[in-house]
């Protein structure tokens, strides 16, 4: 299991790196490139562009070429994406044009990702797994972070980038050279619905993932600039970042843990982390520097934990081709991830406080959109839950 999860880890975890790392290293490429809080949300929004146009599609192109072929791709694409940066990326235009290819690639990725773990983990294990693969995405902001003051303030944040792209090629290597033989949905799960679930409820859930996505994706792009803003030194702002990816990383794994123990209801907790999540955008914005260090792990705990346990949602619900069903929900995901930091950057000319609050808001609707897309699956198709009652995961 262990060689099965650091095959689509490293992937994930080098798909991501560019968008973060240029949140991480926000301060120092803005005084080189000389752009605004506008601009920064914009690479971000270009970023998750790439990947929502082409998220559908590629994972129909994962499903037919096969996981390990589409992860090796996707990684290696990144590594020359993270090069290209680091060298040629001279000016905000052509770091908008790398960034959107990069985020084709990790549309790749992705699905890529899901399909491998759907076949190469026991059933048994797959909640653990899919918290782990997710745990990647925040461990590429903890990196970033890490960067900071590794790298950036010591021998420029261009090195980030190549060092970066290093762990690209890794991960691509590290790759065994076949799927592994698991293949645990074609056992039969008790526990799993045995026909896939209407194409309507989940894009029901794909839209409740866009803000989902909308509220968390601003945490890593804009977490670093804002700490500076509220008092904190680049540096600080930094490790914080790192602080705060390991506390979603941390509830990650143990909510995966907990998802192999009790089988069921997964939607629920999603639904409740993100509104009861809300309230740590509120300490972000209250304007103490005290508030702000206490409210971004907590943000990133509540509002950023739940990408695992939603996706093992969607691959039970859809055995039959679990990344062309994950493409569709990664779909909302991006497209919330690039409405998100374009609508945050501008609001955040005028100030952060409005703007942290606004992505709380988004946070709470999250929660009562993907509870309302689950009382539609519900109603749809019963399915029995450990303690008996209806519910769907």
């Amino acid at each position: 299991m262990g060689k099965a999860l650091r095959g689509a880890l490293l992937p994930v975890a080098s798909g991501v790196l560019p968008t973060f790392l240029v949140g991480a290293l926000a301060v120092q490429i803005r005084g080189d490139l000389d752009f605004a809080e506008s601009g920064l949300g914009l690479l971000s929004a270009v970023f998750f562009l790439g990947a929502s146009v082409s998220s559908v599609a590629l994972g129909r192109v994962a499903e037919r070429v096969g996981a390990v072929l589409a992860l090796r791709i996707g990684a290696l694409s990144t590594a020359t994406i993270l090069l290209a940066v680091a060298i040629v990326g001279r000016s905000y235009v052509v770091l908008l044009v790398l960034l959107t290819v990069a985020g084709v690639a990790n549309a790749l990725i992705q699905p890529a990702a899901n399909l491998y773990l759907a076949r190469a983990i026991p059933a048994a294990r797959l909640g653990f797994a899919f918290g782990v693969k997710q745990s990647a995405i925040p461990a590429g902001i903890l990196l970033g972070g890490l960067a900071v003051p590794a790298i950036g303030l010591t021998v420029g944040w261009r090195w980030a980038f190549v060092a970066a792209s290093v762990f690209a090629v890794v991960a691509a290597l590290a790759l065994p050279a076949a799927q592994p033989l698991a293949a645990p949905l074609a056992v039969p799960d008790p526990l799993a619905p045995t026909t896939d679930a209407p194409r309507s409820i989940t894009v029901a859930f794909a839209v409740g993932g866009a803000f989902a996505s909308a509220a968390a994706g601003v945490l890593g792009t804009f977490l670093v600039s804002s700490g500076v803003e509220a008092g904190l030194t680049e540096s600080a702002a930094g490790l914080l970042s790192s602080l705060a990816a390991a506390a979603s990383i941390g509830v990650r794994l143990l909510l995966g843990l907990r998802a192999d123990r009790t089988g069921g209801r997964h939607l629920v907790t999603v639904a409740s982390m993100l509104v009861v999540g809300s309230g740590a955008f509120v300490l972000l914005a209250a304007g103490p520097v005290g508030l702000f260090v206490l409210g971004a792990p907590l943000a990133f705990a509540l509002s950023w934990a739940w990408p695992g346990l939603f996706n093992l949602a969607m691959v039970r619900h859809h055995p039959e081709a679990p990344a062309a069903a994950t493409g569709i929900t990664q779909t909302g995901v991006y497209v919330g991830a690039v409405l998100g930091p374009l609508v945050f950057g501008v609001v955040a000319e005028g100030g952060y406080g409005g703007a942290w609050i606004m992505a709380g808001a988004w946070s709470v609707t999250a929660g009562v959109l993907i509870g309302a897309a689950r009382v539609l699956l519900v109603r749809h198709r019963g399915l029995p839950t450990p303690d008996g009652a209806t519910g769907a995961r």
